[in-house]
């Protein structure tokens, strides 16, 4: 006896349509709850073997997916772009109830292996590197959002550090967010400000450097309003907003770190020139266990790297990356080629090499295209040295 149980799983509630030997036997509504599941569950001890199909709704089908992992149940997690071209030739109408009975009758046509199950470190990496770059993305948003309002109060700041970031700047804006701020007190109240901006051990000669610049800001700065602006509590909001997101952001990466050192690949990805912690970690996040594929060429399906290839009679498409996949990992991945091409100066690198290469063959002064080939290679390097669990060595790649 062959049981399938099809689920169409939505925010709430998710259908389930049970097929045993082809012929639908039962279809219900449960709620994406405890009591929901019990249900579901109750239906699956009932049977030997049950197989469940489901496709993969982002943060809605994760429940599911835990509660069937608890319960110890293999189950299939389609792709939502994979289903659709399954499906789609048999719709006529659809509803969440006939998609349900669909994904299990589609299950006895291609009879799809159960998804691989990743250790749960890897679902963590996962969710970690998320959320660091979900953090990452809210710097940026109010990096820009400061550099505004500072347009309008102290311009000049901007230029008292080499760059203006970092915990010493952020205090110094918070400080400082207008000239009158520095113009109002003394030198030597002024010094004691710039030593404790930062956690950092500064010199006497520093201090004074930085205060003497300041002062010769502020003098030059013509601000649009004055120390009592609404705009000052602004500046000074997200200075303090951006040093809370640092924080909190080195606290995620260290968090990475330690869940990804005792894993071999961490290692592994450390000793190829340019990866630092950072990117490991975050590769590791977005890919999870790279062993579970087959090939390097379904690692570029999975971040949406594999070409588009369109023919048609004499015409011939341009081809284009799908981008059907993984976007944080691809956009990882792209920083990743640029690491290891700055730091092949001193480290060098076989993949830094073909990109350089690529470069000089180029006709376009666009860099996207040999990136792009780039990061193929270097998939398939990663790919290699982690299912050989072998070290990156640049001299035996110039063997080959």
């Amino acid at each position: 006896m062959r049981a399938v149980f099809g689920i169409d799983v939505s925010k709430t509630s998710s259908e389930v349509a049970i097929l045993v030997n082809g012929e639908k036997v039962h279809s219900y509504t449960i709620l994406n709850d405890a009591i929901g599941f019990n249900r579901l569950l109750g239906d699956l001890k009932t049977v030997h073997n049950p197989e469940i199909i489901f496709e993969a709704t982002g943060v809605y089908s994760r429940r599911l997916q835990a509660f069937l992992e608890e319960y110890s149940y293999a189950y299939t997690r389609l792709n939502p772009l994979e289903a659709k071209k399954q499906l789609d030739s048999l719709r006529v109408r659809k509803t969440d109830k006939i998609d349900a009975e669909k994904l299990a009758k589609s299950q006895l046509v291609h009879n799809r292996k159960p998804t691989y199950v990743q250790e749960e470190v890897y679902q963590h990496l996962r969710d970690l590197s998320r959320f660091y770059q979900n953090m990452t993305e809210d710097l940026v948003r109010t990096k820009n959002r400061l550099h505004k309002v500072l347009q309008v109060t102290f311009p000049e700041l901007e230029t008292l550090l080499s760059t203006p970031t970092g915990e010493q700047y952020w205090n110094l804006v918070m400080a400082f967010p207008c000239k009158e701020f520095v113009l109002s007190l003394s030198q030597s109240n002024l010094c004691e400000i710039v030593r404790q901006s930062t956690s950092k051990r500064l010199s006497d000669k520093r201090v004074i450097y930085l205060v003497e610049k300041l002062i010769s800001l502020a003098k030059q700065s013509y601000s649009a309003v004055t120390k009592t602006s609404p705009m000052i509590e602004e500046v000074r909001y997200y200075a303090k907003e951006l040093l809370r997101l640092s924080e909190h952001r080195q606290a995620i990466l260290d968090k990475m770190v330690a869940l990804a050192q005792p894993l071999p690949e961490y290692e592994i990805l450390r000793s190829i020139p340019g990866i630092a912690e950072t990117t490991a970690t975050s590769i590791i996040g977005e890919l999870g266990d790279i062993r579970r594929f087959q090939s390097a060429n379904q690692i570029n399906a999975f971040i949406g790297i594999d070409l588009r290839h369109y023919e048609s009679g004499n015409y011939l498409a341009q081809e284009h990356i799908t981008k059907r996949g993984n976007p944080y990992a691809r956009k990882i991945l792209f920083k990743c080629i640029h690491n290891i091409v700055s730091a092949s100066h001193t480290n060098p690198c076989h993949i830094a090499d073909f990109y350089e290469k690529r470069k000089r063959q180029s006709q376009t002064t666009s860099t996207k295209p040999h990136t792009i080939a780039s990061i193929h290679r270097l998939i398939r390097t990663m790919y290699y040295l982690i299912t050989h669990n072998k070290l990156y060595d640049y001299a035996s790649t110039q063997n080959h």
